[in-house]
Protein backbone atom coordinates (compact mmCIF):
# COMPACT_ATOMS: atom_id res chain seq x y z
CA UNK A 1 0.00 0.00 0.00
CA UNK A 2 3.05 2.58 0.84
CA UNK A 3 4.29 1.77 -2.37
CA UNK A 4 1.11 2.57 -4.44
CA UNK A 5 1.23 6.17 -2.16
CA UNK A 6 4.20 6.51 -3.50
CA UNK A 7 3.92 6.55 -6.51
CA UNK A 8 0.63 8.28 -6.63
CA UNK A 9 2.87 11.07 -5.07
CA UNK A 10 5.66 10.91 -7.76
CA UNK A 11 3.50 10.53 -10.60
CA UNK A 12 1.42 13.40 -9.33
CA UNK A 13 4.95 15.68 -8.57
CA UNK A 14 6.16 14.60 -11.89
CA UNK A 15 2.73 15.88 -13.65
CA UNK A 16 2.42 19.51 -11.30
CA UNK A 17 6.83 19.76 -12.87
CA UNK A 18 5.67 19.37 -16.44
CA UNK A 19 2.45 21.45 -16.46
CA UNK A 20 4.19 24.34 -14.80
CA UNK A 21 6.66 24.03 -17.18
CA UNK A 22 4.92 25.32 -20.19
CA UNK A 23 4.29 28.46 -20.76
CA UNK A 24 2.62 29.81 -23.44
CA UNK A 25 3.60 32.61 -25.79
CA UNK A 26 2.26 35.93 -25.07
CA UNK A 27 0.79 37.92 -28.36
CA UNK A 28 3.99 40.11 -29.85
CA UNK A 29 2.48 43.45 -29.25
CA UNK A 30 2.66 46.08 -32.21
CA UNK A 31 5.67 48.72 -31.79
CA UNK A 32 5.24 51.63 -33.47
CA UNK A 33 8.62 52.28 -34.33
CA UNK A 34 9.16 49.39 -35.94
CA UNK A 35 6.09 50.25 -38.99
CA UNK A 36 7.63 53.89 -38.50
CA UNK A 37 9.21 53.37 -42.24
CA UNK A 38 6.64 51.12 -43.86
CA UNK A 39 4.50 54.11 -45.53
CA UNK A 40 5.85 57.81 -45.91
CA UNK A 41 2.54 60.66 -46.27
CA UNK A 42 2.77 61.93 -49.93
CA UNK A 43 4.45 65.32 -49.55
CA UNK A 44 1.93 67.32 -51.47
CA UNK A 45 -1.33 65.26 -50.03
CA UNK A 46 -0.96 64.28 -46.94
CA UNK A 47 -4.27 62.39 -46.62
CA UNK A 48 -2.34 60.02 -48.85
CA UNK A 49 -0.28 57.53 -47.49
CA UNK A 50 2.76 55.93 -49.88
CA UNK A 51 2.96 52.06 -48.79
CA UNK A 52 6.76 51.27 -48.94
CA UNK A 53 8.60 47.67 -49.78
CA UNK A 54 11.44 46.71 -47.35
CA UNK A 55 13.88 48.16 -50.28
CA UNK A 56 11.72 51.31 -50.27
CA UNK A 57 11.80 51.64 -46.63
CA UNK A 58 15.20 50.97 -46.30
CA UNK A 59 15.62 54.01 -48.86
CA UNK A 60 13.53 56.06 -46.39
CA UNK A 61 15.58 55.36 -43.35
CA UNK A 62 18.74 56.39 -45.67
CA UNK A 63 17.20 59.41 -47.03
CA UNK A 64 16.43 61.03 -43.24
CA UNK A 65 19.64 60.45 -42.44
CA UNK A 66 21.62 61.59 -44.83
CA UNK A 67 19.65 63.34 -47.55
CA UNK A 68 16.71 64.99 -45.97
CA UNK A 69 18.83 68.06 -45.62
CA UNK A 70 19.23 69.31 -48.96
CA UNK A 71 16.50 67.19 -50.58
CA UNK A 72 13.35 68.35 -48.54
CA UNK A 73 11.58 71.16 -47.36
CA UNK A 74 11.64 70.32 -44.05
CA UNK A 75 13.59 67.71 -41.86
CA UNK A 76 12.85 65.97 -38.56
CA UNK A 77 14.70 68.59 -37.29
CA UNK A 78 13.10 71.77 -38.84
CA UNK A 79 13.76 73.52 -41.98
CA UNK A 80 16.16 72.14 -44.40
CA UNK A 81 19.32 73.72 -45.60
CA UNK A 82 17.77 73.50 -49.30
CA UNK A 83 17.21 77.10 -49.61
CA UNK A 84 20.63 77.65 -49.38
CA UNK A 85 22.27 76.13 -51.92
CA UNK A 86 23.02 77.04 -55.63
CA UNK A 87 21.44 75.93 -57.76
CA UNK A 88 18.32 74.50 -55.26
CA UNK A 89 18.31 71.19 -55.26
CA UNK A 90 15.23 69.27 -56.63
CA UNK A 91 12.92 67.55 -53.58
CA UNK A 92 13.02 64.17 -53.49
CA UNK A 93 9.46 63.70 -54.31
CA UNK A 94 9.80 66.24 -57.31
CA UNK A 95 8.87 63.84 -60.40
CA UNK A 96 9.16 66.40 -63.15
CA UNK A 97 12.63 67.00 -62.54
CA UNK A 98 14.12 64.06 -61.03
CA UNK A 99 11.59 60.90 -63.29
CA UNK A 100 13.18 61.71 -66.59
CA UNK A 101 16.60 60.24 -64.79
CA UNK A 102 18.04 56.85 -65.19
CA UNK A 103 18.26 54.84 -62.23
CA UNK A 104 22.07 54.50 -63.41
CA UNK A 105 22.21 57.95 -63.57
CA UNK A 106 21.04 58.21 -60.25
CA UNK A 107 22.95 55.85 -58.83
CA UNK A 108 25.96 57.41 -60.54
CA UNK A 109 25.36 61.01 -59.24
CA UNK A 110 24.32 59.86 -55.53
CA UNK A 111 27.90 57.60 -55.76
CA UNK A 112 30.31 60.15 -57.75
CA UNK A 113 28.92 63.72 -56.43
CA UNK A 114 27.32 66.29 -58.32
CA UNK A 115 30.14 68.01 -60.11
CA UNK A 116 31.30 64.35 -61.61
CA UNK A 117 27.88 63.89 -62.96
CA UNK A 118 27.71 67.85 -64.45
CA UNK A 119 25.19 68.71 -61.28
CA UNK A 120 25.95 70.67 -59.20
CA UNK A 121 29.35 70.32 -56.72
CA UNK A 122 27.26 71.34 -53.96
CA UNK A 123 25.79 67.32 -54.12
CA UNK A 124 28.47 65.28 -52.16
CA UNK A 125 29.65 62.12 -53.39
CA UNK A 126 28.39 59.03 -50.96
CA UNK A 127 30.10 56.33 -52.54
CA UNK A 128 32.62 55.43 -49.94
CA UNK A 129 29.45 56.04 -47.55
CA UNK A 130 27.10 54.01 -48.72
CA UNK A 131 27.10 50.62 -50.18
CA UNK A 132 25.73 49.90 -53.66
CA UNK A 133 21.93 48.36 -52.18
CA UNK A 134 21.82 51.46 -49.86
CA UNK A 135 21.90 53.88 -53.12
CA UNK A 136 19.69 51.26 -54.85
CA UNK A 137 17.24 52.00 -51.80
CA UNK A 138 17.42 55.45 -52.12
CA UNK A 139 16.09 55.53 -55.24
CA UNK A 140 13.67 52.74 -54.90
CA UNK A 141 12.17 55.39 -52.49
CA UNK A 142 13.14 58.04 -54.77
CA UNK A 143 10.32 56.05 -57.57
CA UNK A 144 8.30 55.43 -54.72
CA UNK A 145 7.35 59.12 -53.64
CA UNK A 146 7.55 60.86 -57.03
CA UNK A 147 5.03 63.46 -58.07
CA UNK A 148 4.26 62.44 -60.85
CA UNK A 149 4.06 59.06 -60.24
CA UNK A 150 7.07 57.14 -61.58
CA UNK A 151 7.13 55.07 -64.91
CA UNK A 152 9.79 52.90 -65.50
CA UNK A 153 11.07 53.41 -68.92
CA UNK A 154 10.75 50.50 -71.67
CA UNK A 155 14.59 50.58 -72.06
CA UNK A 156 16.82 51.35 -69.50
CA UNK A 157 19.27 54.09 -69.37
CA UNK A 158 23.18 54.07 -70.27
CA UNK A 159 25.43 53.93 -66.87
CA UNK A 160 27.44 56.37 -68.09
CA UNK A 161 24.77 58.71 -69.28
CA UNK A 162 25.81 62.55 -68.07
CA UNK A 163 23.13 64.81 -68.48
Amino acid sequence: MRFHIWMIALLLMTIAGVSGCRKYAEAAKADPLLAAYDTEADWTDAQHVIPLSYQQAQGKRIFYQDCVWCHADATPAGPSNRSNLTPVSPLLNDGAALNAESDEFMQNIITLGGSAMGKSAMMPPYGKTLSAEEIRSVIAFTRAIAQPPYRPPARPGSQYSAK
